[in-house]
């Protein structure tokens, strides 16, 4: 049975009540989003933040951010808020149980919280999108499109960004190009796309991607390769080695 804590450096993540658990993948988007230059105070979104441990990774790399999480699992806010207030950055994270689209209706309404407005978002998505679908609505929910359909992420996120914000996520490769037209046409412009190999002779498994809500950007590209024989990387080890206790 797999422990139902992480410990990372600075924080414990416990995740025995969320649908999906501590991950490479979460781990990766919260280590790489390039997010450097972020104006003082600025606010982050995390969108389906489960256990909390994005919004955690990025209350720790930038220490004057304001972190929100969201998530539709009741169960699963219910742990980040127990994860963040257990924190060295409680005081600057939040956990709140809503949906993405519900957000942006109330940013939209003529009520709307001004401070719904962000400088920088990450999102680890639900991907799959298989028409026979999990009994377990939670799986379901954390797993499947069928709750955050990829057009929606787009269309939400970049009216949601503050201009010139930065919008980072990680998705299978196979998927990635279909997200990259969807983020295109909502006036998100690629501004790095890291493909993720598990092998340097292994075709790429993951794409982590940071798009940004201006037509003027720079694009380059980048490749991380997680193992060299049957050990994590050195490029792997560096960009993890202020969260895994190496």
């Amino acid at each position: 049975m797999s422990n139902s804590y992480f410990q990372f450096k600075q924080f414990t993540i416990h995740h025995e009540h969320c649908a999906m658990k501590v991950g490479t993948d979460g781990v990766l988007l919260g280590a790489w989003a390039p997010f450097e230059g972020l104006p003082h105070e600025a606010r982050l979104l995390d969108i389906g933040t489960g256990s909390g441990l994005i919004a955690l990774m990025l209350a720790q790399r930038y220490p004057e951010a304001q972190v929100l999480g969201i998530d539709i699992s009741e169960d699963a806010v219910r742990q980040a808020e127990e994860n963040l207030a257990a924190s060295p950055f409680a005081a600057r994270c939040i956990a709140r149980c809503t949906s993405l689209q519900s957000l942006m209706q109330h940013a939209a309404s003529e009520t709307g919280d001004a401070k719904l407005r962000f400088d920088a978002i990450v999102c680890n998505p639900p991907f799959f999108e298989e028409s026979l679908l999990p009994p377990d609505a939670g799986r379901r929910d954390a797993r499947h499109t069928v709750s955050l359909p990829f057009d929606e992420l787009a269309r939400d996120a970049a009216r949601l960004l503050l201009p010139d914000g930065r919008f980072a996520v990680v998705m299978p490769r196979a998927a990635f190009d279909a997200f990259h037209l969807q983020c295109f046409s909502e006036g998100l412009s690629l501004e790095v796309r890291c493909n993720v190999k598990t092998t340097a002779s292994k075709a790429p498994k993951r794409t982590l991607a940071c798009f940004r809500k201006s037509m003027d950007v720079a694009r380059r590209d980048e490749e991380l390769v997680l193992m060299d024989n049957g050990q994590r990387s050195a490029d792997y080890v560096a960009l993890t080695r202020d969260f895994y206790l190496y």
